[in-house]
């Protein structure tokens, strides 16, 4: 088990369907120790979640945007915990005004709202747990590819490209430390804060036409396993990275001519990227 003996703090875990909790059920099944960390109204549906867990985690208090929660966050892990080994940032939060087509109208406010839950939120945390890190470790966080412009999503899509340049230079800061960062682009997948998101069924359909591995928008796991080799030891010598888990889809320049194309996986509920959320909740 590549995460046997290992101490993580899993944040955005909402309910089954989030990424994190994909990534939370498989890193306990690979012999990781957890903590979830969530917050308001959100706090009782991570504890739901958290008790289908293989083994019930504890659920810390986190506002990623209060600079009291993160310092009672480090405060509470110590008092768990000697010390951590990884982290899973999966924490991403923009105004319904941002999104949505409404690029050129979003006011500055949310835009700076979308950054400072989604972008730099990564570097808020990873600076808060960096003490009890002794001398190696791993944060991941959770990407939807920032190298270009996508449909509908607005100011989430310019948090996300400040969400990889501050994985570069975490990297760069937290080298020194042995702290590895990385971040796992997925393609689009459903989750209960990607329902509420408008046109994101159109990209699932791009995904079937253009991964040429395919894309099932349902199908957590592959993600979910990245992202456990990226926190355990397999991966030393990784940081600064972006590893796409999307079909393939990033390296295509245009759709799969009919024949290319690997059969449908069957028709999808609506879906979107799980990093996605219209509600404040994201931020925990």
């Amino acid at each position: 088990m590549i995460l046997q003996g290992k101490r993580i703090l899993v944040t955005g875990v909402i309910s089954r369907e989030s990424i994190a909790y994909a990534v939370a059920e498989e890193a306990q099944k690979a012999g990781a120790e957890l903590i979830l960390t969530s917050f308001g109204r959100a706090m009782r549906l991570t504890e739901r979640a958290a008790a289908r867990l293989p083994r019930k985690p504890d659920v810390l208090e986190l506002d990623v945007n209060e600079p009291e929660h993160l310092e009672r966050l480090t405060a509470d892990v110590s008092d768990r915990w000697d010390g951590l080994d990884g982290v899973l940032h999966a924490i991403a939060f923009a105004p319904e005004d941002a999104l949505g087509g409404r690029f050129m109208t979003t006011p500055p406010e949310s835009a700076i709202a979308a950054f400072q839950t989604s972008a730099y939120s990564y570097k808020s945390l990873a600076a808060a747990l960096l003490p009890l890190f002794d001398g190696e470790g791993s944060i991941v966080g959770m990407d939807f590819d920032g190298s270009v412009a996508w449909p509908v999503y607005d100011w989430m899509g310019v948090s996300k490209a400040a969400l990889e340049a501050v994985n570069r230079y975490l990297a760069r800061d937290l080298g020194a430390h042995g702290v590895r960062v990385n971040l796992v682009s997925a393609g689009p997948l459903e989750t209960l804060a990607a329902r509420g998101i408008p046109g994101f069924r159109e990209l699932v359909d791009l995904w079937q036409a253009q991964a040429p591995l395919g894309w099932d928008a349902e199908d957590r796991e592959p993600v979910a396993r990245t992202v456990c080799w990226l926190l355990s030891d397999w991966s030393k010598g990784v940081s600064g990275e972006i590893v796409h888990v999307d079909g393939g889809f990033h390296a295509m320049g245009a759709p799969l001519a009919q024949g290319q194309r690997p059969e449908a996986t069957g028709d999808k509920a609506e879906g979107s990227n799980g990093q996605l959320s219209p509600t404040p909740e994201a931020a925990s």
